[in-house]
């Protein structure tokens, strides 16, 4: 007979009893079912430089995770390179890998019962859908950042894979010879670690710091430097006091997380994709962020740091001035900063800083003192007008003419844009409107860093302005505005503008203007047919199907909530 007095406990661990079989297979034995089993989301691959170094931080992370007590599961998850896929369709898959990552890291964690996640990611969409799927979960976490490439070198000057893209610019319009192109494209990418700029994977990198998901100082590290290794293994044993202490997502990424992010992306010059990324992490995990809020605290807060691409130096160079702390010791000195948002390691970012200097060392010039900052004012500015009712974001630092009014010069996407660019048909003056190119049009918001950096090499950069409902490069600069919201594939404003059309960018009122009448827009919007889908079936038809506005952070999940 059965013995129906049998406690559930006991029952549930007779079901377990499979499962634990399975595990000893994979190296469990006794004792191990009793630790924290943690999954290390690996994200290595040698499709690019930024992942190709991930995998010895992984194995360095799971010797950590045995030492401190827990039993670690490697699984791997994906990467697209953006500066490989940079101008092909391949592009479009960019930011859908963000929603493909988090959903991997969810799926393998949620299904397989984990106590908490140390992800580890190098390029630019790692950082982001790692954290996605942190929030999603909610269980104990850790980001390992693995680390920035160090910098190129020809002819005297520092180079990233931007300079690459910059010198077909310069070789279009016969400033640089075949040899100084080769050269340029020889020396930009001297090994492992992501694009050495304030581009989007260091910012990224530098948010999920200053957010409290990863430790102090790890965002500017070289993959190269036995630091970088040694971070990853101490990010572990942090890992495991969490579990213990179960320190989790939502203590950490709060309102104030969000805004300490913020007011760091402005301060360093990083990435548009800040903007969007930060709103899809929030939309996750139920903070009430808006793409106005970008504004509010761009108006607070100095640009601080001297950083390509409109600056001079690379991320190795602000590292080594004191990296991502020192900047937020400043701004919490100045009030800009919320000392008591809590940390992994749980410390409030107070106590993480309590020891780093109020001003940035006096013997470099990348990380300038609170009196001399390199702007007043954050560089990410939002637009708004009748081209962006909902926003569009431009990044205005190295911009020495902030207003252009022109005549729209319109592409129905990237390539052809390109292809003017490259045979010198846009003039100074012009307003380049690329669209159709959004999340849902596109789909997948490619980036424009190969258009931005041919008007650029030609010459261009402060006469001639260039809107879209695309994404751009963190690598990009000049008077450009992207994320327009609502994009062309819904009927959005930028859908009904005409060749020739007068449009104003103006960066000082933070307005995105186009000179036709309400009248005329509605004739031209009761005309208007939405395009066919341009795919039907795979991951590009669902994400189109999924994706929200940009101005929601393109997120997938926007009609479930």
């Amino acid at each position: 007979m059965p013995n129906n007095s049998r406690s559930a406990a006991v029952t549930q661990g007779v079901r377990r009893l499979p499962s634990r079989a399975m595990l000893r297979a994979v190296g469990f034995n006794d004792s191990d079912f009793q630790k924290p089993i943690v999954g290390i989301a690996n994200g290595y691959s040698t499709i690019t430089p930024c992942n190709i170094g991930l995998n010895d931080l992984a194995l360095r992370a799971e010797k950590g995770l045995k030492s401190a007590g827990g039993m670690p599961l490697l699984f791997g998850t994906i990467t697209i390179s953006d500066g490989i896929s940079m101008g092909t369709e391949g592009m479009k898959y960019s930011l859908v890998s963000r929603e493909v990552i988090a959903d991997s890291i969810e799926t393998v964690c949620q299904g397989q019962s984990m106590d908490g996640v140390l992800a580890i990611g190098g390029c630019d969409k790692n950082m982001p859908g790692a954290a996605i799927a942190i929030a999603r979960m909610n269980i104990p976490a850790i980001f390992v950042y693995g680390g920035t490439i160090k910098p190129g070198h020809y002819n005297g000057q520092d180079l990233t894979v931007v300079s690459a893209f910059e010198a077909v610019g310069q070789y279009s319009a016969g400033k640089i010879a075949d040899e100084e192109l080769l050269e340029i494209e020889r020396n930009a990418c001297p090994g492992a670690g992501s694009c050495g700029g304030m581009y989007t994977a260091n910012t990224m990198s530098s948010a999920l710091e200053v957010m409290g998901l990863s430790l102090p100082y790890s965002s500017t590290m070289a993959t190269e430097d036995a630091e970088k290794a040694e971070s990853a293994e101490k990010s572990a044993f942090v890992l495991m006091e969490a579990i213990k202490k179960q320190i989790l997502p939502s203590q950490l990424l709060t309102r104030k997380a969000f805004e300490n992010a913020i007011s760091v992306i402005m301060a360093i010059g990083g990435s548009t994709n800040a903007v969007l990324h930060l709103l899809a992490i929030a939309h996750t995990i139920g903070v009430d962020l808006k793409i106005d809020d970008f504004e509010v605290i761009r108006d607070r807060v100095p640009v601080l740091c001297d950083l390509k691409p409109s600056g001079k130096y690379v991320a190795t160079d602000l590292h080594k001035a004191g990296g991502i702390p020192q900047v937020m010791k400043m701004l919490l000195v100045h009030d800009l900063l919320h000392g008591d948002a809590l940390t992994i390691t749980g410390q409030t970012v107070a106590e993480v800083l309590a020891d780093v200097p109020d001003e940035p060392p006096s013997n470099q010039d990348v990380i300038h003192p609170w009196q001399n900052p390199i702007y007043a004012q954050g560089h990410l500015a939002i637009l708004k007008g009748n081209l962006a009712t909902e926003g569009a974001v431009a990044k205005i630092s190295g911009v020495k003419k902030p207003t252009i009014s022109g005549s729209a010069r319109v592409f129905e996407s990237e390539e052809d844009c390109l292809d003017a660019i490259l045979a010198g048909k846009i003039q100074a003056g012009d307003v380049i409107v690329v669209r159709y190119e959004g999340p849902k049009g596109g789909p997948g918001m490619r980036e424009m860093l190969a258009p931005t950096s041919a008007i650029i090499g030609a010459g261009l950069g402060d006469r001639v302005g260039l809107i879209t409902d695309g994404r751009f490069s963190g690598g990009s600069y000049g008077l450009v505005v992207g994320h327009v919201a609502p994009e062309a594939a819904v009927g959005g404003t930028i859908a009904l503008v005409k060749e020739g059309d007068k449009i104003t960018i103006d960066a000082q009122t933070r307005s995105l203007h186009l000179h036709v009448s309400d009248e005329e827009l509605a004739q031209r919007r009761a005309n208007w047919q939405p395009p066919q889908p341009r795919y039907t079936s795979g991951v590009l038809a669902k994400y189109a199907k999924l994706v929200s506005s940009s101005s929601f952070g393109a997120v997938t999940d926007m009609g479930l909530i």
